[in-house]
């Protein structure tokens, strides 16, 4: 179990990028969702010892994340947004330098381990092309890859999706997935869909405070028979429903605007029973935080 207390982080200039944050996470895949500059990359920095805390504590099992940062980094697999890698080398190459610098020290050992990884992230027909020349999902499964490294009890994954392609976001999303059964893995993301084909439990952050944490089929249940939808040709009766209703999302179909709103009984003047999903309970949640 992760269990965060109260964590909280302002930074030089005033932007207080977390703001109490507590959270308890149970092993396997944990989403932390919320828009751009919400607090979501501090969080993740700060369990993965490249952050110091202003206030708070994270520990995993009894280990102080924060005040132990050696120990904290041998049992972490961390993939950030970015990473870099030696375009130059191989994967199998850059995986056994960096199981050396992990510790991994026996050949055999270390062979063993890179070989089952490779194999795992569906990388060993590419094991000898430089990275360099990998596709966009192929660098973030070989980011998998080397985030795994010592079997790890914590992984950390910020943004893992972006700019991929529906083919290589599939492949990425069933690898996650099939890797967060038996360690607390944390999905950081503003991809909503992301963690609702993945996650058993989530949070929301927004200004650095977190405005919601659940179960996400319950937390779309709590919202089921209150969303409305209407195809509206118009901007301006766009505008006029915006001023009108609690409006949850707007959306392009067909070159047409889409509103849905949220209201606790029918609506008539053409609006129809909206299917809720976890993007209504996202926008909703957001639309109604205000920070402190």
């Amino acid at each position: 179990m992760l269990s965060i207390r109260n964590l909280a982080k302002t930074y030089p200039g005033g932007v207080r990028a977390l703001r109490g944050v507590s959270l308890e996470i149970p092993s396997g895949m944990f989403g932390l969702i919320g828009p751009n500059g919400a607090g979501k990359s501090t969080f993740m920095k700060i369990l993965a010892t490249l952050l110091d805390p202003d206030a708070g504590t994270a520990t995993l099992d009894g280990l102080d994340l924060i005040a132990n940062k050696d120990a904290t980094r041998r049992l972490l697999g961390y993939l950030p947004q970015e990473f870099g890698v030696y375009p130059k080398m191989s994967a199998v190459d850059m995986l056994n330098h960096l199981a050396v610098m992990k510790g991994i020290t026996k050949s055999g050992e270390r062979k063993e381990i890179v070989e089952a990884l490779l194999h795992q992230t569906n990388l060993w027909d590419v094991r000898k092309k430089a990275l360099g020349g990998y596709s966009g999902g192929m660098k973030q499964r070989f980011g998998i890859a080397q985030a795994l490294l010592a079997n790890p009890k914590l992984i950390i994954v910020d943004e893992p999706t972006a700019g991929l392609d529906p083919a290589e976001r599939n492949r990425f999303l069933n690898l996650l997935s099939a890797i967060g059964r038996d360690v607390v893995v944390i999905l950081s993301t503003h991809i909503v869909a992301d963690v609702r084909e993945l996650c058993p439990r989530m949070a929301i952050i927004s200004s650095g405070e977190l405005i919601l944490e659940g179960d996400p089929v319950k937390a779309i249940d709590a919202v089921k028979g209150r969303v409305w939808s209407k195809v509206v040709p118009t901007d301006a009766e766009r505008d006029a429903i915006e001023k009108a209703f609690p409006v949850i999302s707007m959306h392009r179909v067909g070159g047409l605007n889409e509103v849905r709103v949220y209201s606790e009984t029918p609506l008539g003047d053409g609006f129809v029973a909206a299917e809720a999903d976890l993007e209504d309970v996202y926008f909703r949640n957001l639309s109604q935080h205000r920070p402190n």
